[in-house]
């Protein structure tokens, strides 16, 4: 394949020189337990560590104090809801918040709750893929635990007013969380000024290695033991670290932040290019708000066509894309989230999810634009559903 562009940061990205390059004495050389810390092995896995949790830290406004590491988004999205929600139910709250159009993480999570006696509110997004804050409001009761609310959302990139959700949150003393996963490294992002009680974060969205994770918990909240059986992560998290993936973490937290103004500027002409030239397509639509979306992401349905079959046929181009959550890609039903946002069901199954990065470059754009035309010309001949969209058109 002469031209291969990928153009699915979302679902994840590849590990950064810069990352790999911190990563690798880990491995080969201070490959030390960080719990041994009577030698100097020992010693020096532990300040990698502590290092990683500095770093995370800094780039969040947090104290490395509030940083646990865990696996994964997942794992973090995990720990926030069904902490918080074992940790409060004593004192009679029972009930969680959160939106429709979540991660999956969240949602099964809450479904599994449900099923052990909690009650949870799914608060509807717009039509333009953002939650109002009112609606929290209205949603909370006395008994509400949490509320949780992702700070941009996986598939259409629709940045959430997260600040005046915590408020919201606050002024009823109910703690929030947000599963930033696709948020950290791609916006400043400040845990006091925002007034965010607990964020995800996954490694594998900012360069650095799938399988390590963050949750930041602020000081003051005691949750439960996620996992037992050793006093890693500050006592609340048992396990040996996996020093090499941390380490990895906290290089490519310190590295997305490093002139993220200026590549999000760079990123955000593009995308909108990559927007304008794909909407030129008759019967097409860009699934969430045309701005208030990461600089990255550009989601959009086309009529007439099955987002696999688009898939498919922009893969043997050289053009790797998604139709929607990649933790979700072996169903066959349409995203949830774009049904959030009162799409019709047959046209939500037309979505194509971009999510280019600073490596994207302005022929990468022109090669996407050049090759789906034709595709998309492809397909629709061979739809009855483009056929009927015709017939409706006349």
């Amino acid at each position: 394949m002469d031209h291969v562009i990928y153009a699915d940061n979302a679902a994840t990205t590849k590990v950064s020189e810069r990352v790999l390059n911190a990563m690798m004495p880990y491995f080969t050389e201070q490959y030390g337990n960080a719990s041994s810390w009577f030698y100097k092995l020992g010693q020096t896995a532990a300040a990698g560590l502590e290092k990683a949790r500095e770093q995370t830290a800094k780039a969040i406004n947090a104290e490395p104090r509030e940083i646990y590491f865990t696996s994964c988004g997942s794992e973090s999205d995990n720990w926030a809801l069904r902490g918080t929600a074992e940790k409060l139910l004593p004192k009679g709250k029972k009930h969680i918040v959160t939106s429709v159009f979540e991660h999956h993480a969240i949602l099964h999570t809450c479904k599994y709750l449900e099923k052990h006696g909690f009650e949870v509110t799914y608060v509807p997004c717009g039509k333009d893929g953002i939650v109002n804050a009112d609606d929290i409001k209205k949603a909370i009761r006395p008994d509400t635990a949490l509320v949780s609310i992702m700070y941009a959302n996986n598939e259409i990139g629709t940045i959430q007013p997260i600040t005046e959700i915590a408020a919201v949150c606050h002024e009823a003393g109910v703690l929030f969380h947000t599963d930033a996963v696709q948020a950290v490294g791609h916006i400043h992002i400040d845990v006091k000024a925002q007034g965010i009680d607990m964020l995800s974060i996954s490694g594998h969205k900012i360069h650095a290695q799938k399988g390590v994770g963050v949750l930041y918990i602020r000081k003051g909240i005691y949750l439960d033991n996620f996992i037992f059986g050793g006093a890693q992560e500050h006592d609340k998290r048992g396990g040996t670290e996996n020093i090499p993936a941390i380490v990895g973490l906290g290089e490519a937290m310190t590295a997305a932040y490093e002139n993220l103004d200026e590549k999000n500027e760079k990123i955000t002409k593009m995308r909108n290019r990559l927007i304008d030239g794909v909407l030129k397509l008759p019967h097409t639509r860009l699934n969430g708000d045309r701005d208030k979306r990461l600089a990255g992401n550009a989601n959009i349905s086309i009529e007439g066509v099955e987002g696999e079959a688009l898939l498919l046929m922009l893969s043997m181009k050289g053009i790797y894309v998604s139709s929607g959550s990649a933790c979700a890609s072996k169903s066959l039903e349409p995203s949830h989230v774009i049904l959030a946002l009162g799409v019709p069901h047959e046209v939500a199954h037309c979505s194509l999810r971009f999510s280019i990065d600073e490596e994207t470059t302005d022929d990468d754009i022109d090669y996407i634009l050049n090759e789906l035309p034709p595709i998309v010309e492809r397909l629709r001949a061979m739809s009855p559903l483009w056929e009927k969209i015709e017939k409706q058109d006349k």
